[in-house]
């Protein structure tokens, strides 16, 4: 009765009628029945480290609370996500399918379907990735009995599995539009997962090329040891975007590794400075107070300093050539950051002031904002030279600025120390980039819509939207890239990039993701070989 050819294949011959009758000994219960059919007992009855399955929805055959009060050594899913382990066609489906549709499938074959059970199956056995953890409030799990399947909301679903079917489709020889690169198709797939993968793809490229040509690639992360930093670190690890130097000690590294799930090896996919012990802490003290001893800095204060400021340690390193470049910030203060910075690196030549520009990836426009996080009151002649330098930046990130400086009065509208000081930063602009195209000084709606600044003043020098705003002062500046961010940008920026230093060095910000992390770090290799020390 309710035999038929798909169950018939797993039937044994027995005079067992009921499900307690043969859940002796058996190493695997199946279920797709109906809630509570499995009782305490039986399980009690199963061979050693059973795995259940009871996948009855909403309510599974037994709860895992209960499965879990009369032994401890099980293995268990259900369909539910209220519990480890959920299992849940939408963990395939759309994948299978997207690979599929792209590949130009004329049907589903078995090795497209095994390739996406390969697929999900060697992505459980990497770490959480960060959205998931912070999702679901796991962040202390890695591959086991807690965690054998992935999240069904895991966003590197689409990018392990749709190229794993349209290979085996290509294979199989049913695709009609064999995709010629499946690398670039993985790359392709990411715009669906981070809202800064269509920007950063072509960046994500140039670094990858870089690296693999054995260019300046030795980045040091100075807070090694928090836990978005090591996330980030196995990215880059694994995309080969730059060789990582973590400043941390090997112990805690070493735990929060095993405690996060990750895969990286110390001393072999990343190097460790060890702030605590290492025999290069003699010079790099001593170098640091030679550099400060007339600023008031003892050897006493030198030798202290070093052992617990991790962003001096880094600064250092890059000083002396033994780092490429660095990526700082995530914990503390950005000014504090940038006061190590400037002791050991200091500005490029000629530069006279430091600036913080941020790229807001919204959903009509790119746009840059600066000065976000350094000048409280910049004068025209620092605004004149971090404007420049900020479009500088933006044709290295293939965008061609166009600078609006931005204020409360429209071209002299309004007669107050701030327009008056743009209006001076306008003459020194042109006079220092004239091929920039620049303008000024406008209110926020006439930078953004040329039509609003046509009917004001339809000479201006200024076509189109601006996408480089300028700001009068670091109140502005920063109250202005947040809510952008916030209100139009789904929380996506690219930054910030730390203009008129002397090296490539990156200030993050305590809010700073794991892909903004990731995306500073590919950033900072494409600077230390674009622009070098100079």
């Amino acid at each position: 009765m309710l035999m038929d050819p798909d169950k018939a294949r797993y039937a044994q011959p027995t005079d067992a009628r009921t499900l307690g009758e043969v859940i002796d000994g058996a190493d695997v219960f199946l279920g797709l029945s109906a809630g509570g059919v499995l009782k305490p007992d039986m399980v009690q009855r199963m061979a050693a480290r059973p795995l259940i399955l009871a996948l009855a929805n909403p309510s599974p055959e037994i709860l895992p609370e209960d499965a879990k009060a009369v032994r401890d050594d099980l293995v268990m899913a259900t369909g539910r996500s209220d519990y480890p382990n959920q299992v849940n066609n939408v963990l395939c489906f759309p994948y299978i399918f997207r690979g599929a549709l792209d590949a130009g499938a004329t049907t589903i074959t078995r090795e497209m379907e095994k390739a996406a059970v390969y697929a999900i199956a060697g992505l459980a056995q990497e770490e959480q990735n960060e959205v998931v953890a912070a999702a679901y409030g796991t962040y202390d799990i890695s591959f086991g009995p807690e965690y054998l399947i992935p999240k069904p909301f895991d966003p590197r679903l689409i990018v392990r599995i749709a190229p794993a079917v349209a290979k085996a489709a290509m294979a199989d020889g049913v695709a009609t539009r064999p995709i010629a690169d499946l690398n670039a198709y993985a790359e392709q797939l990411e715009r669906f997962v981070y809202h800064s993968g269509a920007f950063m793809k072509p960046l994500f490229s140039a670094t990858k090329a870089l690296v693999r040509d054995g260019g300046k690639a030795r980045i040091v992360f100075t807070e090694g040891e928090e836990e978005r930093v090591l996330r980030a670190v196995q990215v880059v690890v694994d995309e080969g975007l730059a060789f990582p130097i973590l400043v941390g000690r090997p112990e805690v590294l070493a735990m929060r590794i095993e405690r996060y799930g990750l895969r990286l090896r110390l001393g072999e996919d990343v190097e460790v400075t060890n702030p605590e012990q290492d025999e290069r802490f003699h010079r790099y003290w001593n170098e640091y107070w030679e550099k400060l001893c007339r600023q008031g800095v003892t050897k006493e204060v030198a030798r202290t300093e070093m052992r617990r400021r991790m962003t001096l340690i880094g600064a250092m390193m890059v000083h002396l050539g033994e780092a490429d470049g660095m990526v700082c910030g995530t914990v503390g203060r950005f000014a504090e950051h940038l006061r190590f910075v400037d002791q050991v690196i200091g500005r490029k030549e000629n530069a006279r002031t430091y600036a913080a520009m941020n790229v807001l990836l919204l959903p009509e426009r790119t746009v840059a904002v600066v000065d976000t996080h350094v000048n409280e009151d910049p004068s025209a002649e620092q605004i004149a030279e971090f404007t420049v330098a900020a479009a500088e930046e933006m044709r290295r990130l293939n965008l061609e600025p166009k600078a609006a400086l931005l204020s409360r009065s429209n071209f002299g509208s309004e007669r107050c120390a701030a327009s008056e000081k743009m209006r001076q930063a306008l003459a020194l602009i042109r006079e220092a980039a004239p091929e920039l195209e620049v303008d000024g000084e406008m209110h926020g709606d006439a930078a953004l819509e040329e039509s609003i600044r046509q009917g004001i003043l339809p000479d201006s020098t200024l076509k189109g939207s601006a996408n480089l705003l300028v700001c009068p002062n670091g109140d502005s500046g920063n109250i202005a890239y947040n809510l952008l961010k916030t209100a139009a940008g789904s929380n996506v920026a690219v930054g910030p990039f730390l203009l008129g230093v002397n090296a490539p060095v990156t200030i993050l910000t305590s809010s700073a993701t794991v892909r903004r992390i990731v995306n500073m770090a590919a950033l900072t290799v494409l600077r230390a070989n674009l622009e070098g020390k100079g």
